[in-house]
């Protein structure tokens, strides 16, 4: 009977661990109150090296943080890269700049994977369901989503092109939720890894089977500079299609200001040396 309470016992522990990057972090803004029972150093540690990993590795830098709210919910709106690293990033800035944690929502398919289902529940992770999305936010989180999934980030490429389809459930949800929300793109994150998503068995092999099966390239250490646009406040007056087109419009002039097209991943890695960026 013991082994049928192993799961529970692991999501306890794993959740007291990222509860620990909270406390730690209160500690940081309130230091009267560290305590030897409170103090919580494994966790701040393990932010600090990520941090110093993506500063010195990729030299990452992010705009606009300040367009985060410090209490109170808001939606992220992102493009998708062919592996997602600036998005962790993203989120561990969010953590120790803002004291605060973004959930996330991820494809059904991940939650699918051995393992990986509790994971992703520890880190507030959900598969996408509006009503659960409409929650987070009026429970006054933060969310982030990728309209795009992993369609945009297996068959977009260097031409950074969205790839959203019709989907306007963030939107809806955004408009349930009276939220606003933030626009956001990272500089450069197809050069850090290139997916063969142009091979057109891949993609049949996708649209057929939902297999997300393409050979992806990379760990480039280019250089990465996340952008967050201007906040689309509620307006009550929009539709989720309207909405969704002014978010798509948002996200593209970010993409359109901060990267050059075609992206080249040897100029993406030179930029690594010069403070030079596409909207100087």
């Amino acid at each position: 009977m013991e082994h049928d309470n192993q799961p529970h016992t692991y999501a306890v522990m794993m959740r007291q661990n990222f509860i620990g990057w909270e406390s730690s972090l209160s500690l940081l803004t309130h230091p009267a109150t560290c305590t030897q029972e409170n103090l919580v150093v494994p966790p701040l540690y393990t932010l600090g090296v990520w941090e110093s990993v993506k500063f010195h590795l990729l030299g990452y830098e992010i705009h606009g943080l300040e367009k985060i709210p410090n209490k109170g919910a808001a939606l992220i709106v992102y493009y998708h890269g062919a592996i997602p690293i600036d998005y962790y990033y993203f989120l561990a800035k969010v953590i120790i700049q803002k004291g605060r944690t973004c959930h996330s929502v991820a494809d059904h398919f991940l939650f699918k994977l051995p393992g990986f289902k509790l994971l992703l529940e520890v880190f507030s992770v959900m598969h996408g369901p509006q009503e659960e999305c409409a929650r987070a936010l009026k429970n006054g989180h933060l969310l982030a989503i990728s309209p795009g999934g992993v369609r945009e980030a297996l068959f977009s490429d260097e031409t950074y092109t969205l790839i959203w389809g019709n989907r306007k459930g963030f939107a809806q949800v955004a408009i349930d939720a009276k939220v606003p929300i933030i626009p956001m793109f990272t500089q450069n994150i197809r050069e850090g890894f290139r997916s063969l998503g142009s091979i057109k068995f891949f993609r049949w092999l996708y649209e057929k089977f939902r297999l997300p099966i393409v050979p992806v390239y990379g760990g480039f250490p280019v250089k990465f500079r996340t952008y967050l646009g201007d906040p689309i406040p509620y307006d009550p007056n929009l539709t989720a299609t309207e909405l969704t087109e002014k978010v798509k419009e948002g996200v593209q002039a970010l993409i359109n200001r901060h990267q050059k097209i075609p992206g080249n991943i040897l100029r993406a890695l030179l930029e690594r040396f010069h403070r030079r960026q596409k909207d100087d």
